[in-house]
């Protein structure tokens, strides 16, 4: 834990690029634990915060999760189509607006109960971000479209609702391998949100 004021001074920055979102290389120095400056290089991608959301029906025992094409990971081997939480970044709303807007633009529910439970860095070595993690109750009342997402964003959403226990177990299987759904998913396993097997959480 760090227990006295970051260190660090003649912070200076470059432009890499700003074709989408903005990466900078940073040039700075910064103080050791045995008191030596040493200068230090980081290249930093800035795309704005984020927020999550996982819904989930205590009834029926299932959650909405989306599936759709992230060519990162498609060159990085896998088969690009991603198994995820409805997510978005911010665009100067609050994360509880934004969230609410994502949720019903990817999944098709339009929920207005949404409760934060942590926020994360998901990947502090090179990325800005802070992501904002909800979770919320659905109903089938609470349907309004089909979801799918945006086309004019290039968004085609697969919409899924699954029982919580295939969740947990495309955890295990590595049928979902994206963080930020894993830790939702497995945020309502510890809290016992939903049972983690077949019987009804009380």
């Amino acid at each position: 834990m760090q227990t006295e004021p970051l260190k660090i001074r003649n912070i200076r920055e470059q432009l890499l690029s700003d074709n989408w979102y903005t990466l900078k290389k940073f040039t700075f120095e910064l103080q050791r634990r045995d008191g030596q400056w040493q200068e230090q290089s980081r290249e930093a991608y800035d795309r704005g915060n984020g927020a999550v959301i996982l819904l989930y029906n205590k009834v029926r025992q299932t959650v909405v999760l989306t599936r759709q094409f992230r060519f990162p990971i498609y060159i990085n081997g896998h088969s690009g189509f991603l198994i995820e939480a409805a997510a978005g970044l911010l665009d100067n709303a609050s994360p509880e607006e934004r969230i609410m807007a994502e949720a019903e633009e990817e999944t098709g529910y339009k929920v207005a109960n949404v409760e934060k439970v942590f926020e994360a860095y998901m990947s502090p070595g090179s990325v800005t971000e802070k992501l904002y993690f909800f979770i919320a109750e659905y109903t089938d009342r609470d349907r309004s479209t089909s979801g799918g997402g945006l086309v004019e964003e290039g968004e085609d959403i697969e919409v899924l609702e699954w029982p919580f226990a295939q969740a947990l177990a495309a955890i295990r299987s590595g049928e979902i391998q994206d963080a930020k759904t894993i830790m939702l998913i497995q945020h309502l396993a510890l809290n016992s949100v939903l049972a983690q097997g077949g019987d009804r959480a009380g």
